[in-house]
């Protein structure tokens, strides 16, 4: 039997719901990070284990223009 992989989900929710724990932007929620924090981060280096996971993945959504994805997820969040 073989394994579906895959984005997981739950990264686009705990880019809506989570906050910056640390550095210039801490308290933010991650999706509301600006490109340039997230642009430092791809040339510094991202942190490791979960966090960098997750700024990894919203530099991606940002660079490529899908920050829509998270700003209509977080709306539905509230709506329910």
């Amino acid at each position: 039997m073989t394994e579906a992989f895959g984005p997981d989900p739950q990264i686009l929710i705990q880019l809506i719901s989570i906050k910056m724990p640390f550095g210039k932007y801490k308290g933010t929620t991650l999706y509301k990070l600006p490109v340039s924090y997230l642009e430092w981060f791809n040339r510094k280096g991202f942190p490791n284990g979960k966090m960098g996971i997750l700024l990894k993945t919203l530099y991606e959504i940002k660079l490529n223009g899908l920050e829509s994805i998270l700003e209509e997820l977080k709306k539905m969040q509230q709506n329910n």
